[in-house]
């Protein structure tokens, strides 16, 4: 689905969701025969990154786009 469709249809989503989410579906589709691993991996760096957050310790670059892309993922199955 093209992002303006995503933010039509999931008003809640911010802009840096909208941004990771693209980002990583981009990257996961990018790794062919190795999606579900790739997926796997960005939702392992999210959780952590959550617990990092919450830690109140910094997040690096990476790991802010996979807790974005999670936070997609929610606002849109939620």
């Amino acid at each position: 689905m093209a992002p303006e469709a995503l933010r039509r249809r999931f008003p809640s989503l911010s802009d840096a969701d909208l941004d990771a989410y693209v980002a990583v579906t981009r990257r996961v589709l990018a790794a062919g025969p190795l999606r579900a691993r790739a997926l796997k991996e960005v939702l392992s760096q999210a959780r952590a990154a959550r617990e990092q957050e919450a830690s109140g310790r910094p997040l690096t670059p990476e790991l802010r786009e996979a807790l974005g892309y999670l936070s997609a993922i929610e606002k849109m199955q939620g």
